[in-house]
């Protein structure tokens, strides 16, 4: 049987629709073994509605500490999805440094002063292109910088169906190589079934890449309501027997361990 984990899940602490206490139950019933809240942090937005302040993160991690002690028949992690900036790593790092975490995820929703998913209608007039080459970019610079245990949705620029104008297959291999290279783990995300491009992040015909320069690998819900915790995994899972995997990567106060698929 496959030790289930999913450790990309939203709350109320940031933009999810529930407490952290609902979760709890659909994922015993996902059949998982771990459950990890993983809330938004940017340190370069003011007053975000889908994140939360440096001040927020205390009674957060408080939270779901007390969850997790009190919740017996599935262990409860804690993380933050931190969004990563070119220019911020030592703001970053500061921050880190200064929580206890079971795992650190990095994340790219901006290319300067331009979101990657606030709807299709911003990448009217641009460079596609461009806006490929500079969401991996910052993608690798993520998976470089030393802050960060897992990359999610690492080729989220898919959103919305723009694709450059050649074959996307040299941007995954850089990637792999770079997350290899760091031995930085990425996730398969669930939630992309659920957004415009209709299917997993990162684009399943690419799984193997990853493989081939044995990347660790997790599957994740980024799941923003109860209902989604451990949504469409088991396809998930078959991807990765497919491309190659068996086993999965877990965390336990920022450091990764692998456990087999069976």
């Amino acid at each position: 049987m496959i030790y289930r984990t999913d450790y990309h899940v939203h709350s109320r602490f940031s933009d999810g629709k529930a407490a952290p206490e609902d979760y709890i139950t659909p994922a015993v019933e996902a059949g998982l073994k771990e459950i990890g809240f993983s809330e938004h942090l940017t340190l370069f937005l003011k007053d975000s509605d889908w994140a939360m302040s440096a001040e927020e993160v205390g009674p957060y991690l408080g939270h779901i500490r007390k969850l997790s002690r009190k919740t017996k028949n599935i262990r409860v992690r804690t993380g933050l999805e931190v969004d990563y900036l070119p220019g911020l790593e030592n703001e970053i790092s500061a921050f880190l440094e200064g929580v206890e975490l079971d795992y650190a995820i990095g994340s790219v929703h901006y290319l300067g002063d331009f979101s990657v998913d606030m709807g299709p209608e911003t990448y009217e007039g641009k460079n596609i292109d461009r806006l490929w080459e500079n969401y991996f970019e910052n993608v690798m610079a993520s998976a470089a910088s030393g802050l960060f245990d897992m990359i999610a949705h690492c080729d989220l620029i898919r959103i919305y169906g723009f694709m450059p104008s050649s074959d996307p297959e040299p941007f995954y291999r850089k990637l792999a190589k770079s997350l290899s290279m760091h031995d930085v783990a990425y996730e398969i995300n669930t939630n992309g079934r659920n957004r415009p491009v209709g299917d997993f992040y990162p684009d399943r015909r690419f799984l193997k890449i990853f493989r081939e320069e044995n990347v660790p690998v997790c599957v994740n819900s980024d799941g923003h309501m109860p209902s989604r915790v451990g949504q469409y995994f088991d396809e998930a899972y078959k991807l990765l027997k497919d491309a190659g995997y068996t086993e999965m990567a877990v965390f336990d106060k920022r450091e990764r361990y692998m456990i087999p698929f069976i």
